[in-house]
């Protein structure tokens, strides 16, 4: 059952910031996929986030100042309806279920909220993130200024309601982090699931339905984003999702992959050899990875600024292209002109929460920020080493990376994901 209890405290939040203003925050339409069907629904984050309501057409205003308010617009009931796409709550279930002060017919946006305008002293929405969603907002604030010989008040001032709730959601509560954990701990099952069912002459589309197979049966409603099955050179190719082809005697697999629980995403990536043994060179290159991500994942607790663990990451990283003959050259030298780039080009990990990037700036005025209790974030660094004149032929086309989900504590960290990492761990699990 729906508690509306944590979504309520948010709008109330946003209306206490709003001062004497209105937000205007819409859920995500409905995509058409080809001619008679559409993509599997998924709710704008910002809205479900203040909502938890999960039906498309819907549209939530917030209105601060003395008596705030929380106002949902929402598809009528329609029993015909219903019969060919299922349950739609209309006006008077969703006001109940989910704690609105009022709730009306999506039908009645366009006569409603030109008169919520109506004397407020600032407006926000998402600026810009649709053109014809920018459009009608500015329409409905021309019809509150043409009231102006009434006496009422337009708004003056336009903010970006993305920035206000981009805090909000990047420190989460104990019901988010609940639904973290469990979709990290349904992911980490589903890489075990994948390990176990890897072999040669198996396709990587093969391995990716034992993913999804794990994900659905635990409950998890979705992929948190197109998952990475990359065997052998595809593994160099960091966002690869064709899935098609043959996995290799003697090759490792990449899998990136998460699940989505509620909307919230789980973000893991595991490198593992297709046969069960990684080869001497495969095992040197996985375990400068591998101590990479450690030294990250300590330098993790409240007041680290955001990049140091990226910092920590780059310098093993570094000193093991070094090792490996990769890379020539003085350290401190090698980091300061990028050198290390060439093998890592990305960064060591990102926020994750509603979505996989999820909200939250990563500077503030310019400084790094410091890293805060629960906050959640992924620790993933890698390797990837193309075939080249200069580099050792045992390591071509080795693509490794390891990713977890970290959250911050009130002293330190604790790390959501469990699939097997150390060399010895995974061979292990293979064996089994």
């Amino acid at each position: 059952m729906f508690d509306s209890k944590n979504t309520r405290q948010r709008r109330a939040r946003l209306a206490a910031t709003l001062g004497d203003g209105i937000a205007i925050i819409a859920t995500a339409p409905e995509f058409p996929r080809n001619r008679d069907s559409h993509f599997p629904y998924r709710f704008d984050s910002y809205f479900y986030h203040l909502t938890g309501f999960t039906e498309p057409e819907a549209v939530v205003v917030v209105t601060g100042g003395s008596a705030p308010q929380s106002i949902l617009f929402c598809r009528d009931k329609d029993e015909a309806r219903e019969i060919w796409d299922g349950f739609r709550y209309g006006q008077a279930a969703a006001q109940e279920t989910y704690g609105f002060d009022a709730a009306y017919s999506f039908s009645e946006l366009d006569a409603r909220l030109p008169e919520l305008m109506g004397n407020r002293a600032r407006l926000a929405y998402a600026v810009g993130h649709d053109a014809a969603w920018d459009a009608r907002v500015i329409g409905w604030l021309n019809s509150a200024r043409a009231k102006s010989r009434q006496g009422i008040a337009a708004p003056t001032e336009i903010l970006d309601v993305r920035v206000m709730l981009d805090e909000m959601r990047l420190v989460k509560d104990g019901g988010e982090l609940d639904l973290m954990r469990r979709s990290a701990s349904i992911a980490s099952d589903a890489h075990r699931r994948a390990m176990r069912a890897s072999r040669p002459g198996r396709h990587e589309f093969e391995i990716e339905a034992e993913l999804l197979h794990a994900f659905y049966s635990a409950g998890a409603q979705a992929p948190a984003y197109s998952s990475i099955v990359a065997g052998g050179a595809n593994a160099c190719v960091l966002h690869y999702v064709s899935n098609r082809d043959t996995l290799n005697d003697g090759d490792l697999l990449l899998i990136d992959a998460g699940c989505e629980l509620d909307g919230y995403a789980s973000d893991i990536t595991r490198t593992f050899p297709v046969n069960g043994r990684f080869s001497p060179a495969q095992k040197e290159a996985y375990e400068i990875v591998l101590a990479a991500q450690t030294a990250a994942i300590a330098a993790i607790k409240p007041g680290t600024l955001w990049v140091e663990p990226h910092d920590v990451a780059v310098r093993v990283l570094t000193q093991g292209m070094v090792d490996l003959k990769l890379l020539k050259g003085d350290l401190d030298g090698l980091i300061e002109s990028g050198a290390y780039s060439r093998f890592y080009m990305h960064r060591t990990g990102h926020w994750l929460g509603l979505d996989v990037h999820d909200a939250g700036e990563y500077k503030i005025n310019g400084a790094w920020r410091p890293l805060q209790r629960d906050m959640v974030l992924t620790v993933e660094p890698g390797l990837y080493i193309r075939p080249a004149e200069d580099v050792p032929s045992a390591l071509w086309n080795i693509g490794i990376r390891i990713e977890d989900d970290v959250r911050v504590t009130g002293s330190g960290h604790e790390v959501l994901t469990s699939p097997p990492k150390s060399v010895t761990e995974i061979e292990e699990w293979m064996q089994g």
